[in-house]
């Protein structure tokens, strides 16, 4: 049965009832107990209570003030995937379980506003996606794999726990009896397009799911963890619907899979570092991230795109030599110096990379199921791209990858004939590039703040200066957002997880160069402007005056850079 939809919320001082319009049962949440449970719909419904419509129920929150009710209050059809409704939510709304905050203090009260406004933060953050009769954590593989007895479980039983993004706010509603009620979430990016091509009408789509483990922000979410679970892991699956053939394609991407920082300290770039920790720790902690993929993907072919030369480089080569020395016959290591081999605009060379890759990618194959149910290929293996972030230069990677399976499909499916290629419609072509252009800028935002650069190869297939200016301005919003905002965000998601410990304070205190350091910085800086500005003609004195704060303000500023860890916004709600 499917997830209810269209629902009722009526709002009494002992209890929330939740009555879906087309249904004969009602969810009954007590506001004292916390105690839920369903009721065959009868006239227990209180006339006079307050009443509400939305569209899903997202789950529940324990604050420091009590209990929050989360519900998803708009949405936007994105489109149908296997005739089913996609949605994207376009508003959610917290309301409390208690009536009250006199049972707790006056910093309580602003310490528990602060939470919400994290929780309220990551619901609005772009984009999350539902369906109410589609398993949208899955990839259609996996969906066909399942067989019978999976596909018969609830969405919310057999849902990919990786990318369920409120399995945490759903933990008080994961009883069978609950399951028509509870509504999971995807976060990344999902585009769903109508397409034709040589008079054939098809769907093309893609899915990408961002996971749940080690979830966070740029800078402070790097690399592996104990269980083997990296930052930033995308799944994106490229989906083709012609009169009920189905083709799926997977990739995925995440963080270098070993223990490495980067923390923020005012530099435009801080370096990354591998962490001190024993070698033979770093193995297993890899190993058992690559276990872990290659029972859910098969064969790997790691695609690793960071610079080869100053930090990236010892990065990457550590990586190269673990790999080695965990010697897995089901994974290849394939380094590629995105930035060296492309330097000065030269994007064609990408072409070797995947000239390289090409035979792997015929021999991997796709998901391709016909409608008359036969199975004529499955996708055996996938491509692990990384770059640093695993945002911009991996998205390019991933962009051409698609295409030439795009390719593939189309002609197995006789879309394109045998001597045509994607590239050849362009209409088609544009709404490609547009597409995984616009799944950059999501993925980048849910990580780092910004849209991705170099979107403009992607959409126009080739490097441009507007480009250029373009990527330098997202780079400044990167630069101040990952040192001066990213503290709280990565304290919102540790909260919308279960991992942030609410005994941890919200407040800091900081030390004396907090405020000394930038005060005399802006002092300085306005008497050199002044110094510079003023005198109608230079004097030995003005020029002494003017030398003098000049120096004063590279002296600050290099004090400033010196102890910048002291300056950035971190997280203060330390994971439990």
């Amino acid at each position: 049965m499917d997830i209810y939809d269209d629902m009722n919320l009526y709002i009494a001082s002992q209890k929330f009832y939740v009555e879906p319009k087309l249904a004969k049962e009602i969810l009954v949440i007590d506001r004292i107990s916390e105690t839920v449970h369903t009721e065959v719909k009868s006239d227990q419904i209180p006339k006079t209570v307050e009443c509400s419509e939305f569209c899903g129920l997202l789950g529940s929150i324990n604050l420091l003030a009590g209990r929050y009710l989360i519900i998803a209050t708009q949405r936007e059809l994105v489109g149908f995937i296997a005739g089913h409704a996609i949605w994207k939510l376009a508003g959610s709304k917290l309301i409390p379980y208690f009536k009250s905050t006199i049972h707790i203090n006056n910093s309580q009260v602003a310490d528990n506003a602060v939470y919400v406004n994290m929780i309220e933060n990551v619901l609005s953050t772009p984009y999350y996606y539902f369906s109410y009769s589609y398993d949208i954590t899955h990839s259609m593989q996996r969906l066909h794999s399942g067989g019978p007895a999976f596909r018969s479980q609830s969405i919310l039983a057999r849902a990919d726990p990786r990318f369920m993004w409120n399995s945490h706010l759903l933990k008080g509603f994961n009883k069978p009896e609950f399951k028509n009620f509870t509504l999971p979430l995807v976060h990344g990016f999902i585009s769903i397009n109508q397409c034709m091509i040589n008079g054939y009408n098809f769907t093309w789509a893609l899915i990408s799911r961002r996971s749940i483990y080690r979830a966070g922000t740029r800078l402070f979410r790097r690399g592996v963890d104990r269980d083997g679970n990296v930052a930033n892991f995308v799944e994106t699956e490229q989906i083709v619907e012609y009169q009920a053939d189905q083709s799926s394609f997977v990739q995925i991407r995440g963080s270098i899979p070993l223990y490495w920082i980067q923390f923020p300290d005012l530099r435009y770039k801080p370096p990354p570092r591998l962490s001190e920790i024993d070698k033979e720790e770093q193995k297993m902690a890899c190993s058992r991230h690559l276990e872990n993929t290659s029972l859910l993907y098969g064969r790997q072919i790691l695609v690793n795109l960071v610079d080869q030369k100053g930090a990236e480089g010892k990065l990457g080569h550590s990586f190269e030599e673990t790999i080695h020395n965990i010697g897995l016959s089901s994974v290849r290591y394939e380094a590629f110096d995105f930035h060296s081999e492309c330097r000065h605009m030269q994007w064609d060379r990408l072409s070797i990379l995947i000239d390289r890759l090409s035979f792997e990618q015929d021999e991997m194959s796709f998901f391709l199921l016909m409608r008359d149910g036969s199975l004529i290929s499955l996708q055996d293996g996938v491509f692990r791209t990384n770059c640093i972030d695993c945002l911009d230069r991996t998205n390019v990677v991933q962009s051409m990858l698609a295409r030439r399976a795009l390719t593939a499909v189309f002609r197995k499916l006789l879309i394109l004939r045998s001597n045509e290629s994607v590239e050849d419609h362009s209409n088609f072509e544009r709404l490609f590039k547009t597409v995984w252009a616009d799944n950059a800028d999501l993925i980048s935002i849910q990580y780092s703040g910004t849209g991705a650069l170099k979107t403009d190869y992607t959409r126009t297939g080739k490097r441009t200066r507007l480009g250029l200016l373009k990527d330098g301005l997202n780079s400044l919003t990167r630069y101040y957002k990952n040192n001066f905002t990213d503290g709280f965000r990565q304290d919102a998601l540790d909260l919308f997880h279960g991992l942030a410990d609410l005994r941890s304070p919200l407040s800091v205190e900081r030390g004396w160069r907090y405020i000394t350091f930038p005060t005399v910085l802006l002092i300085a800086i306005a008497m050199f402007v002044t110094c510079a500005v003023i005198p109608p003609e230079y004097s030995t004195e003005s020029l002494l005056f003017l030398l003098f704060w000049g120096a004063m303000v590279a002296a600050t500023s290099t004090t400033i850079l010196r102890y910048g860890h002291e300056f950035v916004d971190k997280p203060r709600l330390f994971s439990s």
